[in-house]
């Protein structure tokens, strides 16, 4: 595995963790989140020099889009 499929791995891992912690967070409080809530919490929680991606979209970006992916299920969809 390289170096670059291992952060994306992690950053997934990451990020699925806090978008269900939140989500979680949001039913038991009746407080509502928005994507921005979770791509700050995970970029706060990176450690410093984390990779971001050299090429297309942007670390945040990224974020927003896996925990989008991760609420509305989409990655647990079988073909």
């Amino acid at each position: 595995m390289t170096i670059h499929s291992l952060t994306t791995h992690d950053l997934f891992a990451r990020t699925e963790r806090v978008t269900k912690n939140i989500a979680h967070l949001a039913v038991d409080t009746r407080v509502t989140f928005t994507i921005n809530d979770i791509v700050d919490v995970v970029e706060r929680e990176l450690p410093a020099g984390y990779p971001a991606p050299t090429v297309g979209a942007t670390r945040r970006d990224l974020i927003g889009q896996i925990a989008q992916s991760v609420l509305s299920e989409e990655l647990y969809e079988n073909p």
